[in-house]
């Protein structure tokens, strides 16, 4: 603990105080019992996800998408030609559940940037499908992304981003639940 807070006081010492130096060093004065370290990490983390997330939605809204929409237009346009999926592949892919899919797509097929059909093995089941409305879209969209991008991440040295993408990688492998095992394959009858 204590070569940490030293770590952390020799950084503060480059940097001037940000917002959360100032609520560590009131929570340091307010409860010095406790160990605060981890804010400087955490802390920073979530202030630069919140200020990466209004850049990027800067420039979806420049195509009148929100960040959900373009996910989903991202999604079919990851899959390849013919650029489909069903509805339980996108909510997978972007995160989200079934119905915050269905509102996203309510959308984006009244744009005329998606189609729904009735899949062709399951007449119940569903399939999404980019129009070429949509994929021209998300073609200029995802450009612009890339270029914002690598407009933010040039305030870091390509060291530095090696290096962050590397650190980060291994912090969100130890934190998101393991991918379950593939089922064992059912003996065969005689």
């Amino acid at each position: 603990m204590e070569q940490h807070t030293e770590q952390s006081a020799a950084r503060s010492e480059e940097q001037p105080p940000d917002h959360v130096a100032r609520i560590q060093a009131a929570w340091r004065r307010e409860r010095p019992d406790l160990d605060v370290a981890p804010q400087g990490v955490i802390g920073r983390l979530h202030r630069v996800a919140a200020l990466l997330t209004h850049e990027l939605c800067a420039v979806y809204a420049r195509y009148d998408l929100g960040e959900g929409e373009f996910d989903v237009l991202a999604a079919l346009r990851r899959a390849g030609a013919p650029y489909e999926r069903a509805p339980g592949e996108l909510a997978a892919h972007t995160m989200v559940t079934t119905g915050a899919v269905t509102k996203r797509l309510d959308r984006l097929e009244r744009a005329g940037l998606v189609t729904r059909r009735p899949a062709a093995e399951d007449r119940r089941g569903r399939v999404v499908a980019l129009t070429e409305a949509g994929r021209e879209l998300i073609d200029r969209a995802f450009t612009d992304h890339i270029r914002n991008e690598h407009r933010l991440l040039a305030a870091l040295t390509p060291a530095e981003a090696a290096q962050l993408e590397t650190l980060l990688t291994g912090w969100l492998a130890r934190l998101e639940p393991a991918a379950a095992p593939p089922a064992p394959p059912s003996p065969s009858s005689p």
